[in-house]
């Protein structure tokens, strides 16, 4: 199985789409909206200090009655953020985003984000890694 640095090396976006603690949420929901992703690495400088995901929102933004225009980002992030490492399985950081019911993974080296992962880039690697097999067994079975 593949690790976490091969999949991020095939991602359409390589760089790490972020935004600042002290930004309104608006900005996420633009941001998340142009490059249609769930969810924002939230970094002060170039430290991790939280996620921001539609997750989020629903639950700290809207079923709260605040507004996205004036309530910033470090009042509702996710500031506890599991991590995972480049040479980290797939197998691993599926077990561990299920564990935690979490969806997206940010990929750490050096206290670095150098990419993230959701949960949907990991079950179609999953699969495509399964069928594969399922190929080669089969193969395997008809010589």
């Amino acid at each position: 199985m593949k690790t976490l640095q091969q999949l991020l090396d095939g991602k359409k976006y390589k760089e790490v789409i972020s935004i600042a603690p002290s930004r309104p949420v608006f900005d996420a929901l633009v941001i998340l909206a142009e490059y249609k992703i769930g969810a924002l690495i939230v970094l002060d400088g170039q430290n991790l200090v939280g996620i921001f995901s539609e997750r989020d929102y629903a639950r700290e933004v809207i079923l709260k009655g605040r507004s996205s225009k004036t309530t910033s980002i470090n009042e509702v992030m996710t500031s506890k953020v599991l991590t995972a490492s480049p040479n980290d399985s797939v197998e691993h950081a599926l077990s561990l985003m299920t564990e935690h019911r979490i969806r997206h993974l940010p990929v750490v080296v050096d206290e670095k984000v150098v990419g993230v992962l959701s949960i949907g880039d990991l079950v179609k690697e999953t699969i495509a890694y399964q069928q594969e097999l399922i190929k080669q067994l089969q193969s395997y079975i008809k010589s």
